[in-house]
């Protein structure tokens, strides 16, 4: 298309340049801006123009073009923000989608820029007409139509436009009602009450009464009594008529219309395809309802305006009823368009990114800024879980119908011929939450994937429905299920009776995982808390210069780090060492230098690709509502949506591609929450967004109540809303009687369910702990704050009590009485907190971590690796821990305690001292020593990393 500055107005200059909304008015033919203040305000006798620009996660501008017609606009202004729409598209490169808008009949996204409603008034500027000065107020009745956005329409104020089946608002000088017709769904009633709001604050600065009348309750009520009494007493309501203005086109097969020189003809075909559309015309797809108009690539400005014209026409036919009429460029249709046609294959952009340079610079020449015409860079973030690490983990692996409880050492090891259920509990807001998921292994059967989903759902049935369901594919985890394990290795072959006898029954070679056997490991990952070990074949092909790989055959141990691979990606070679073979020497190799017994392992050199695994990435997300009814779904998309959207009542689909999330409503009744599941994996089979999604997508199923952070995160959340009760509309009505707030409903925090064969209640201890580092034996106890974790893996050891686990009840040696002293908590740590004290503390959070970890909200600090210096300065601390200060009388008491010396009730002491409080070494050392070691302890803690150094001093902050 060729653009020259004739064809473009000055007003569209510099115009999409960032998220948001731009609105013109139609003034002597020509688009003026209006301020940001009268946005949402419409006038019936004006035309206007509306640009939606949206940033997506990839930094590329997307844009929609809505010109809207009041009732009462001219044809002549009409057709000008027709033609100036046209040229408003091709100032942003010629990309836009745009929307034909009539007054009362408004497209569902257009209505959802202006939310909860546009009330358009009296008056208009372009047309001659003088706009409507606000004088007295008006007695006014408004419908109310819509269960996701509303069409408000003023009606005649009379009994006779009242009918049982809509929603009314009667808006009188000191008082609104809403009329509720014994038809209307409870959906559409709650809606309206929005508008009521909306009224309210806007015209009545937010200070009048509000009243809900029933359809049905006569006279029965004081409200009621007065809302008749405002058309002169009850009388029976008349039936509904539907007059031409409510009448919408029934869709139709689409018919197409090729466009020349403004006259439409048919196009001739017994099947709709991409290929009848020719990239130098114009085209008409009529399927009733909506009518589209394609635009070729290479058609010019005026042809696009006629083929414009000619769409106008065609749904203001004499004797037609409304239709939506919707522009589409080559190129950039919209997935309802593309869905109208039996075969759209799917392919790249037709103009590549050099083409879009080169229209963007005859643009910039012609003194047009058009930046939203080439892609930006995407903003590169590092990935969030947005959930609580310190939680409590139980695992279970499927076998046959049965599970079986994993130690907690294995935890971490999946196989990828089993299935597995876990159970993750973790401090909420104001609650204890809950996540229970299946994890599907490639090679498992199909009757273990089927146990797996049956006993993870009879969980979450006999919890009351109260926890988050996730079912997870092997190769498409979700962040969250990475964070929770945080090391995750996942080995070949199977471990359940099903797998067994399956590749014994179809005479399958077990590829079981060996420790003593070949085995090639990738290694991957965001950080020391987020890292995994995937087995893949023991072959040349199976490397990736984007990766580091581990090696073994027996005691033979090799690492391979890719070109192309960071020091991050090496580092965490170096922790899943010390987790798949932690005891063996390791011969590190870089790519390009590797020895012929390395080769020779992988059965000889061979080509690998240098390409990075592809992961299925967040976009925008799209919020649908769902109606499952005899297996089919129909879905309907929510544009721009919020936690008002979400109606008790239903439920919906928030579609973020690479996880989507099934929300159920409290008030769903049973059966249809059984079968969220399934109405999750329709969802996936169908693809209506056209946009590839994988049937191994994550699906997380949300029950209304319990919405996990990695779900409330798309939203501005409310919390007390979805914790109350009632329906949607009674909700709505509490909270506006309330002043626009939600009535706070407290939680009491749920006690721990196990389903590991014991009660509820505090696991023992080989559930209650897990590993998180390097260490198999290093372990951590969920529920402690980050730092202190991140300040006990520095000072663990092997050989002597873990500092992560919580001190015991301390007694005084010798008491008084027999009566038992409380614990003063704001000294158990002075010992540390002494330590510590004599050290500038950071002036930045950043100096708090070290290089190789990533900290996001939502994740934990995890423990770095254990030094030289970290293991000395254990044995110093471990004799210092938990020291209380001698206070008042106290001090008397500890004159009776007997001094050691402290090698003999150090921890590593070969003739220790065994009739002693292991809680309170330090009371038996005498003053010098005390101060000696004290001293020490200083002296190695100076030497210690300077990081490591700050992590401690938070800690004792902290404490």
């Amino acid at each position: 298309m060729s653009v020259s500055m004739r064809d473009l107005d000055p007003a569209f200059k510099g115009a999409g340049q960032k998220d948001g909304l731009e609105i013109w008015r139609i003034e002597n033919f020509n688009p003026v801006p209006i301020p940001q203040s009268s946005y949402g305000k419409f006038f019936t006798g004006d035309s206007y123009m509306i640009l939606k620009t949206t940033a997506s996660k990839s930094g590329a501008l997307r844009y929609d073009i809505h010109y809207w017609l009041g009732k009462g606009t001219s044809q002549d202004e009409a057709g000008a923000a027709a033609i100036k729409t046209v040229e408003l598209d091709a100032a942003l490169g010629g990309r836009a989608v745009q929307y034909r808008e009539v007054q009362g009949h408004e497209t569902e996204k257009f209505l959802s820029y202006f939310k909860p409603c546009i009330i358009p008034q009296e008056g208009g500027a372009a047309s001659g007409f003088k706009h409507v000065e606000a004088e007295k107020h008006t007695t006014r009745l408004f419908i109310c139509k819509g269960k996701h956005v509303v069409h408000v329409k003023e009606v005649p104020f009379a009994r006779s436009s009242l009918n049982h089946d809509d929603v009314f608002i009667l808006d009188t000088e000191s008082k609104i009602f809403q009329f509720n017709g014994s038809n209307s769904c409870i959906q559409e009633r709650a809606k309206a009450l929005e508008v009521v709001q909306f009224i309210k604050d806007t015209y009545h600065d937010g200070k009048c009464e509000i009243a809900s009348v029933e359809d049905g309750k006569l006279m029965s009520d004081s409200e009621s009594g007065e809302f008749w009494g405002c058309f002169g007493g009850f009388a029976p309501l008349p039936r509904k008529t539907v007059s031409d203005d409510d009448k919408f086109a029934d869709s139709h097969p689409p018919e197409l219309l090729c466009v020349d020189k403004g006259k439409t003809e048919p196009v001739e075909t017994d099947s709709l395809t991409k290929e009848l559309l020719e990239t130098n015309k114009c085209y008409i797809l009529d399927c009733g309802l909506e009518v589209y108009v394609w635009m070729g690539r290479n058609t010019s400005l005026d042809v696009r305006k006629s083929a414009s014209g000619a769409a106008d026409k065609l749904v203001s036919g004499t004797g037609r009823p409304k239709s939506h009429v919707v522009r589409v460029i080559e190129g950039f249709e919209t997935v309802m368009f593309k869905s109208k046609f039996d075969s759209w294959p799917q392919a790249s952009q037709v103009m590549s990114e050099d083409g879009r340079g080169k229209v963007a610079a005859l643009l910039k020449r012609q003194g047009l800024d058009v930046k939203g015409l080439l892609k930006s860079e995407p903003v590169k973030e590092e990935p969030q879980a947005y959930i609580d690490c310190t939680g409590h983990l139980q695992v279970w692996r499927v076998n046959s119908k049965e599970k079986i409880l994993l130690p907690a050492t294995d935890q971490s090891k999946f196989y990828s011929g089993d299935c597995y259920i876990f159970q993750y509990s973790y401090p909420g807001e104001d609650k204890e939450e809950y996540l229970i998921g299946t994890w599907v292994g490639k090679n498992s059967i199909e009757e273990e994937r089927a146990s797996a989903l049956s006993l993870a759902s009879k969980m979450v049935e006999s919890m009351k429905f109260i926890p988050c369901q996730v079912r997870i594919y092997e190769g498409s985890e979700p962040i969250q299920f990475h964070a929770i394990l945080q090391s995750c290795i996942v080995f070949k072959g199977g471990l359940s009776d099903g797998y067994k006898n399956y590749i014994a029954e179809k005479e399958i070679p077990d590829e079981t995982y060996s420790e003593d056997g070949l085995a090639l490991f990738r290694i991957q990952g965001f950080g020391p808390d987020n890292m995994q070990a995937i087995q893949v074949e023991p072959v040349a092909s199976s490397l990736n210069s984007t990766y580091c790989y581990i090696l073994h055959s027996d005691s033979t141990v090799f690492t391979w780090s890719g070109g192309l691979a960071t020091s991050d990606d090496q580092e965490l070679v170096d922790r899943m060492l010390d987790l798949i073979k932690p005891d063996l020497p390791c011969k590190s190799h870089k790519e390009g230098v590797e020895s012929e017994l390395f080769w020779d392992l992988l059965g000889g050199k061979s080509e690998y690709t240098s390409q990075k695994i592809d992961r299925d990435e967040e976009s925008d997300p799209h919020l649908f509502s769902c109606d499952f009814s005899k297996g089919n779904l129909k879905v309907k998309e929510i544009y721009n949506f919020s936690q008002d959207d979400l109606m008790t009542e239903d439920i919906y689909i928030l579609d973020c591609h690479s996880e989507i999330f099934v929300w159920v409503g409290q008030q769903v009744d049973p059966k249809s929450k059984m079968q969220a599941l399934t109405i999750g994996e329709k969802f996936l089979e169908h693809d209506f967004l056209l946009e590839k999604l994988s049937r191994e997508t994550p699906i997380y199923i949300v029950m209304e109540g319990s919405e996990p952070p990695f779900f409330t995160r798309f939203f501005k959340w409310e919390s007390a809303k979805s914790a109350m009760l009632g329906n949607s509309f009674q909700r709505k009505l509490a909270i506006l009687k309330n002043g626009g707030a939600a009535l706070v409903l407290k939680h009491k925090r749920r006690a721990s369910v196990s389903y590991g064969g014991r009660s509820g209640g505090v696991p023992d201890k080989s559930q209650r702990s897990r590993s998180m580092s390097v260490s198999p034996d290093r372990v951590r106890v969920r529920g402690r704050s980050p730092a202190f974790n991140a300040l006990a893996a520095n000072f663990e050891n092997t050989n002597t009590r873990n500092l992560s686990t919580p001190p015991p009840m301390v007694r005084k040696l010798y008491p008084k009485s027999g009566a038992q002293d409380t614990v003063k908590p704001a000294s158990k740590f002075s010992a540390i907190s002494h330590l510590t004290s004599s050290f500038e503390l950071p002036s930045a959070r950043e100096n708090l971590i070290p290089r190789s970890q990533k900290v996001g909200s939502g994740t934990s600090i995890s423990n770095p690796e254990t030094t030289t210096e970290g293991v000395s300065m254990s044995k110093r601390i471990e004799s210092l821990t938990i020291k209380e200060d001698v206070q008042e009388g106290e001090a008397e008491d500890d004159e009776s305690v007997p001094v050691y010396p402290y090698d003999r009730i150090n921890t590593d002491a070969t003739d220790p001292i065994t009739d002693i409080d292991v809680t309170k070494r330090e009371a038996y050392l005498s003053p010098a020593e005390f101060q000696e070691k004290l001293g020490m302890a200083k002296n190695e803690f100076s030497k210690l990393p300077k990081w490591k150094q700050n992590k401690l001093k938070m800690a004792a902050r902290l404490f």
